[in-house]
């Protein structure tokens, strides 16, 4: 057991290497500058509109088969809200993005083909305020509307974008196997050596250009960017070790810091917003990712010993409720509830941490009532709806079960994409009787996890069913071929 988690930590490690080395849109630090020839529209014809699309859903997938996002509705729509907050403002405010969180401790970003940005969870543990995170996210939008990542595969034909994602997608498969992973890595390094020609300081300084106005247009503050890399520029890991990953893939120099500055000074000035639903959300994210629930109390106690502002304090109590409540100090947790609680009465993550209690202590009418309250004030929201849901199936109650069914079915209209949402769903068709719907969703949560060959064989169960109505079968065929068509054109 110990050894198959060493391989799967080591797979975990080696994708998102492979991931920063080969489309991280990074530059060199002592790479002498190589003027980009004039690529016109050509560069944006790299991959079509589908071909992103599916490079993104399949990037997406392959994170969740190796459990790297974090996916937590709280953490994961703010992020996904600042960015499309940013995106509307950029350059191609029509292209489609997706911005993930990963559990990653490192400090680091990067964007991939197909519009996907993703976060480190080490760089928002980092960051003093939502403007310097906004900032990352405005660098690496820039990225992908200036076209950087296509121009320089265009440039360097040895290995387009499709052929990286079947190399990770070969070493994922392998399960370790240390012939393929060594092959896989060598053409990595390949990729990397022809980055260093094709990526230069042009690109990153264009993208603090143009990220710098997206910033601003979005309402955040400019200076939010400069102060980030600022702070990366003066900053190394501890003991020798090398500078933080961002600096890898990001170089920074003195004259890139104050060319930013320069830029900030000649932009009208931004009322920045104090942040607080940022802290709130950075709180939860150190909270939910930290295992050592101590270690946490300890690290949000000694925070609070610091003269805060109300926005950062109301965080780390916050945080330090949720840590109290993993280590199942409930009394403490709830006046800590109970005293933000009667500062913002209306703020959501306070209500559904305080009705997230009452369950853990075994109150489950008190709990039921406090969700199904939040639910019919906010019938969209995901983060209710997955609390709500796993409050009303915690009672093994078939008319509870078929409550939750129809509240999480109506997520999935519009988020059918979430695994997590699908496996939910499932439990809750299971228990109130629907059990085709039950085997579908279950299918289909495999399936976003990355797992194509295990949905296949639940939806190839049900087919093997001779209960099934005209309009039953029909779907489920019809989501078999589209599987197997897949599973087809990967395995080639």
């Amino acid at each position: 057991m110990v050894a198959v988690k060493q391989k799967q930590g080591f797979l975990k490690q080696l994708l998102i290497s492979i991931l920063i080395v080969t489309i991280s849109l990074s530059s060199i630090a002592d790479t002498n500058r190589i003027n980009l020839p004039e690529l016109g529209n050509s560069a944006s014809d790299v991959l079509s509109n589908a071909e992103e699309r599916e490079y993104a859903e399949s990037l997406i997938r392959q994170m969740r088969a190796y459990e790297l996002l974090v996916e937590d509705p709280l953490i994961s729509d703010f992020f996904s809200d600042m960015g499309y907050n940013l995106a509307s403002r950029s350059d191609q405010p029509e292209a489609a993005f997706t911005f993930v969180v990963l559990d990653q401790l490192v400090i680091n970003a990067f964007a991939a083909p197909g519009g996907v940005i993703a976060l480190h969870s080490g760089l928002i543990l980092l960051a003093d305020t939502q403007d310097e995170v906004a900032g990352v996210l405005s660098h690496e939008i820039a990225h992908v509307t200036q076209l950087h990542m296509y121009r320089a595969f265009e440039k360097g034909k040895t290995m387009n974008i499709l052929a990286m994602l079947a190399m990770m997608g070969l070493i994922l498969a392998s399960g370790g196997d240390g012939n393929i992973v060594t092959g896989a890595v060598v053409g990595a390094q390949a990729v990397a050596a022809q980055a260093q020609i094709n990526f230069t300081r042009h690109n990153e300084v264009e993208a603090d250009r143009v990220g710098i106005r997206t910033l601003a247009a979005a309402g955040y503050d400019p200076q939010g960017m400069a102060d980030f890399f600022g702070k990366m520029s003066q900053t190394n890991r501890a003991n020798g070790e090398g500078p933080p990953e961002f600096l890898r893939t990001h170089p920074m120099s003195v004259n890139r810091v104050a060319e930013a500055e320069s830029r900030i000074q000649n932009l009208p000035p931004v009322e920045a917003d104090e942040g607080r639903q940022f802290y709130i959300v950075q709180a939860r994210l150190r909270a939910l990712l930290e295992k050592d629930a101590n270690k946490a109390i300890k690290h949000f106690n000694s925070e609070l010993e610091k003269s805060l502002t109300e926005a950062r304090e109301n965080g780390h109590l916050y945080g330090l409720a949720i840590a109290k409540q993993k280590n199942a100090e409930y009394d403490e947790a709830e006046t800590i509830l109970s005293r933000l609680l009667e500062k913002e009465p209306s703020r959501l993550a306070f209500q559904l941490q305080m009705a997230n209690l009452q369950l853990a202590r075994g109150q489950h009418d008190q709990a039921i009532k406090a969700f199904a309250d939040l639910y019919h004030s906010f019938p969209g929201n995901q983060a209710i709806a997955i609390e709500y849901g796993k409050a009303l199936l915690d009672q093994h109650k078939p008319e509870l079960a078929e409550t939750a069914s129809v509240i999480l079915r109506q997520q999935l209209v519009t988020r059918k994409n979430d695994p997590t949402l699908y496996a939910l769903y499932a439990q809750a068709a299971n228990l109130a009787g629907e059990d085709i719907r039950a085997t579908e969703a279950i299918a289909e949560s495999y399936y976003q996890r990355g797992g194509t060959e295990e949905a296949i064989t639940q939806l190839e169960s049900l087919e093997r069913r001779a209960d099934l109505d005209y309009y039953q079968r029909a779907r489920v065929d019809a989501r078999l071929m589209e599987l197997r068509i897949e599973q087809t054109v990967e395995d080639d």
